[in-house]
């Protein structure tokens, strides 16, 4: 079942799917010790300054056996997230209304220079052992966070040997045969002496999607689409511990996922409700594909100048295709008449993370925890069918280092840091596309220095009470990408270009939790701001800008869970968050940010059962609130809330395996998607995934 706990950014606890309860009904007490990664300290969960929601394997499998990718898992149990796009692409999929930073064991997936939104695919589900999320801003893993943290971490050995394997398939209750997908994987897992290894592959082949209606989903013609598409994920890591001290590790994960191609989008008309459908009809070009390479290699010693030592060196090689068209951005006479093409985006980063971590300095109540961080980040974004260059090669150079302090006593706990962050920009000359006037450019290397504190309380009031509240910052680029490739105007410097500068989110918490041994409760009230925000906005061909202007968040998350017997449980997760942002320059807010960033006002409700020894259900209802969006005092768009019924079943069997049963929309709910409604265009009027049976088996040996 779901374990919510604090972490690092002290308010956030009321978006985690709350409670925790085990078979045996012990609730996890809040001074048991739980290693959260992406915290980059070990502590008990009481100290820490923050919230986290930790969503474990087995609430994975459970979530997986009616959703399809990490994106649906998080818009199930983290109202705060956006509602998934059910595509190849994470664009419009914020955190509290900023863009959250993903790591796959610390190594930062997103892309800051050109952020092609396809930063949740880079790993199968079924790689994954655990995923830890930092709601709010927070600077502890670096750049990149202006929403919050979702870190990935990944499987890992066990004593002995154990195998794994595990086959699915999923299809819709009408057109079932367009829409059958298959899937089938492999783990190992040992530990024996100082030696410990995983080893697995995942593969699967997606079939088309069906809404409520039996109709084919649209293909997303531009961003790309998970279904008809086929995927491989190659998985190892190898443990050697040296002596009782340190220990090396190093881990690989490569992730392709590729579309098929054999289906092209039709119509879509959002003023008359006409949705986008797929024809089976091959698209042109080639189809779009996520080709993404992540290695790892840690390092640990628990005794460095009396300190805790982990020191990570990483790499990543990433390549996202786009789909294509005879957009008038692609066109150039140089190049010929009604040119078709399509864009690709290629980033190499590598760096290092370096953490020591002292526990009870001076046999006093006070932890220290200090370390210095690097990235290099090189990425060019290609226009495939012709060369052509749309973002030139950019690099970007960021050191951290940073500091933290934490003393707890007699229930009191209070925490600070800062880290300092350093980073150049490194762009050599050249010109824009012919549909941009092909003006010339010059380089330069712009530098950026920001300092960005954080501190934290947390007073335990009682055995089951506490109340807390932070203040954090954030730091993020702007896509740099978008920002160089829309140049138009002759005789700039991106040394002096304003739009370069960084976006600082300013995050503030206050909240009161409740933990009994049957019943669970939090609340928060966040505010998130930044003087320089950086809004995307579309043009005529649906590529987008970025437009910089003073934005303001804010929000509510509230969190319940009861557990009515040993066996039967009832939670509730609820967000509402709002934001605003400066249309007109004048420093003051004014118009409502749209569906791109801000999710609706949403609540899932769920009930968990124990049906005996060998049998367990979870029936979810996700319930999102209709919205309008103001621009002034007009409304300049709406959304018509919908509500969706998951149904997730879980046999256990003696001799045969487990096997998991789930069905998406068990209602067969026929609407359109959050994005569709609020920021899509006619040609991406989706409507979302109707009832849809899975059957998944696993067994181990």
């Amino acid at each position: 079942m779901k374990k919510t706990m604090l972490s690092l950014s002290i308010a956030t606890l009321l978006a985690t799917p709350a409670v925790a309860q085990e078979q045996d009904s012990q609730v996890v007490k809040a001074d048991e010790r739980i290693k959260i990664t992406a915290s980059r300290t070990e502590q008990t969960t009481a100290t820490i300054p923050a919230t986290v929601t930790v969503i474990d394997g087995a609430d994975l499998r459970q979530q997986l056996a009616s959703a399809d990718t990490l994106s649906d898992v998080l818009g199930n149990l983290v109202p705060a997230f956006s509602p998934s796009r059910q595509k190849l692409t994470s664009s419009g999929e914020t955190l509290r209304g900023r863009e959250p930073l993903y790591l796959i064991d610390g190594v930062p997936q997103s892309n800051p220079l050109r952020n092609g939104a396809r930063a949740s695919y880079t790993i199968d589900p079924l790689m994954i052992e655990r995923v830890e999320i930092i709601h709010g801003a927070s600077a502890i893993q670096g750049m990149g966070a202006s929403g919050g943290i979702i870190n990935i971490v990944t499987k890992s050995a066990e004593q002995g040997a154990s195998h794994e394997v595990n086959a699915g398939i999923t299809a819709p209750t009408s057109e079932t045969s367009e829409g059958l997908s298959y899937r089938t994987g492999y783990l190992f897992r040992g530990a024996s002496g100082d030696v410990s290894a995983v080893a697995g592959v995942q593969l699967r082949s997606t079939g088309m999607y069906v809404d409520g209606n039996g109709q084919l989903i649209g293909v997303d013609m531009a961003q790309g689409d998970t279904m008809d598409s086929e995927s491989y994920d190659v998985f190892a890591k190898l443990g050697y511990r040296i002596d009782a001290n340190q220990s090396l590790e190093v881990m690989l994960n490569h992730f392709d996922m590729e579309g098929n191609g054999d289906y092209s989008s039709v119509g879509g008309d959002r003023s008359t409700g006409e949705p986008t459908l797929s024809v089976e009809e091959p698209a042109a070009g080639e189809a779009p594909r996520n080709k993404v390479t992540t290695t790892t290699v840690t390092y640990r010693n628990t005794d460095v100048l009396g300190a805790d030592l982990n020191w990570q060196l990483f790499s990543q090689d990433f390549s996202a295709l786009y789909g294509g068209g005879t957009y008038a951005t692609f066109q150039d006479p140089a190049y010929g008449d009604n040119i078709f093409d399509q864009s690709r985006n290629d980033s190499q980063k590598y760096g290092s993370r370096l953490t020591m971590n002292w526990n009870k300095v001076a046999d006093l109540p006070i932890a220290v925890s200090s370390g210095v961080d690097y990235l290099r980040d090189s990425t060019f974004q290609e226009l495939a069918q012709t060369g052509r260059k749309w973002v030139p090669e950019t690099t970007f150079d960021n050191w951290a280092p940073f500091a933290q302090v934490r003393y707890r006593n007699q229930g009191l706990t209070l925490s600070g840091g800062v880290r300092y962050e350093y980073g150049k920009l490194n762009v050599d000359d050249f010109t824009t596309l012919a549909s941009y006037g092909s003006v010339f450019v010059e380089g330069g290397e712009p530098s950026f220095n920001e300092l960005l504190p954080n501190v934290g309380a947390v007073y335990e009031l009682t055995g089951d009470w506490r109340v807390f509240a932070s203040y954090s910052e954030g730091f993020s680029m702007p896509d740099v990408g978008r920002v160089l490739r829309g140049i138009s105007q002759p005789n700039l410097s991106v040394a002096s270009f304003l739009d370069l500068q960084p976006v600082i989110a300013d995050n503030q918490e206050i909240g009161i939790e409740y933990r009994g041994n049957a019943l669970n409760l939090s609340a928060s009230y966040f505010t998130s701001d930044s003087d320089l925000g950086a809004r995307l906005q579309a043009d005529a061909d649906g590529f987008y800008s970025v437009k910089r202007e003073r934005t303001e968040i804010s929000g509510i998350e509230l969190s319940a869970n009861y557990a009515w017997s040993a066996y039967t449980s009832f939670g509730m997760n609820y967000a509402k968050t709002d934001g605003e942002y400066d249309s007109d320059g004048d420093d003051r807010v004014d118009s409502e940010l749209g569906g791109r960033n801000i999710a609706p006002e949403r609540a899932n409700l769920y009930w968990e059962q124990q049906w005996g020894a060998l049998v367990s259900s979870r029936l979810q209802y996700n319930m999102l609130f209709d919205r309008d969006i103001y621009s002034g005092a007009q409304a300049i768009n709406n959304f018509d809330g919908y509500q969706t019924l998951d149904l997730q079943v879980l046999i256990e069997t003696m001799d045969y395996g487990q096997f998991t049963v789930g069905v998406e929309n068990l209602l067969d709910e026929y609407y359109f998607t959050y994005y569709a409604q609020t920021a899509g265009s006619d040609s991406r009027n989706f409507t979302g995934r109707g009832r849809t049976l899975s059957l998944n088996w696993n067994y181990s040996f």
